[in-house]
């Protein structure tokens, strides 16, 4: 099987950095360029433990970046960053695969939304691929299996570690700050709270906030349904929405922040139900750096190309050795 060469944009980044782990390691993928402003000229070596070669970083302009003949670009920039990069490319390059892991084309129809687990089917050679949020991606898949049951918009409360604000200064990656503290943010019309609304297609209700830890996300999802259920058949019904997807397992207990970092999975766990059986809280866990950004890009990538779609995710790192199957 031939290899692929794939290029990154915004390398100097907590997911950059994970990017550059997985496509090394990937037996298909090679790395074609790393561009950083920061960065620029300084060996990949140096900043990525474990990496091999004499890869570079480079301060690429866009048309640089498009003229570079990678036969794929990920985009791993703040949003509202994404725009004129794919424009570069889109003139010199149309058919690369974009895989953008801002928000700027999360809510465009002519993009491939990449969530595999849940729209998979809906891929048919996208060239343009938008990865999911990492709050965005917990949301979903604690909702999805009861989507046709809800009562109400689900209630999702939130808590990320700081590598989440990324590597630009800020109250939310201040180290001093959250020592000790939770802090809330965007508790209303959050980016990630939009973005489940549209392609859930129901109105999600999301309260953010960030934590002292660096990595993972803790997702308690608060479900209002039509009809009285039993947690037997509750459980069960997540465990056969995801029987078949390696990077989900559903568990009896809440699942752990700390037993999910690092790691490339999602677990889902601690149902709870309410007197009356009517309302039900779900946990979700994922490491915002892994599923919730540079795993999924993976994924995304393998569809793209064709390989499988778990090629290059070391699949005995998926989930914590704590979890109850």
């Amino acid at each position: 099987m031939s290899s692929r060469t794939v290029g990154i944009v915004g390398a100097r980044g907590h997911t950059g950095a994970e990017l550059i782990k997985l496509i090394d390691h990937h037996p298909h993928l090679e790395l074609a360029f790393v561009s950083s402003r920061e960065l620029d000229g300084q060996k990949v070596s140096d900043h990525i433990a474990g990496f091999s070669g004499d890869l570079r970083y480079e301060n690429l302009s866009h048309e640089q970046v498009g003229g570079k003949g990678a036969d794929a670009v990920i985009l791993a920039l703040p949003n509202g960053k994404a725009a004129e990069l794919v424009a570069a490319i889109d003139a010199q390059a149309p058919e690369t695969v974009v895989v953008d892991l801002s928000a700027d084309y999360r809510f465009n129809s002519d993009w491939y939304y990449g969530l595999p687990e849940l729209t998979r089917g809906d891929y048919a050679g996208q060239k343009r691929i938008s990865n999911p949020g990492c709050y965005a991606t917990a949301m979903q898949l604690a909702i999805a299996p009861v989507l046709d049951q809800l009562a109400g918009p689900p209630q999702c409360f939130g808590v990320s570690g700081y590598s989440g604000a990324g590597t630009t200064p800020s109250d939310k990656n201040n180290v001093e700050l959250l020592r000790d503290n939770l802090m809330p943010y965007a508790l209303t019309d959050h980016m990630h709270e939009r973005e489940v609304s549209r392609h859930l297609g129901v109105p999600v209700e999301f309260m953010p906030h960030v934590a002292p830890h660096f990595r993972g996300i803790t997702m308690t999802v608060n479900l209002y349904l039509q009809q009285a259920v039993r947690l037997e058949d509750m459980r069960g019904l997540y465990r056969q929405r995801y029987t078949g997807e390696p990077l989900i397992r559903v568990i009896d207990d809440a699942p752990w922040v700390s037993r999910i970092a690092g790691r490339h999975g999602v677990e889902l766990g601690g149902f709870t139900l309410a007197p009356g059986g009517k309302r039900m809280v779900v946990v979700a866990t994922l490491d915002n750096l892994l599923k919730g950004a540079a795993t999924q890009a993976m994924q995304n990538l393998n569809l793209a190309f064709g390989f499988d779609e778990l090629e290059g995710i070391p699949m005995d790192a998926a989930h914590s050795e704590e979890g109850v199957a």
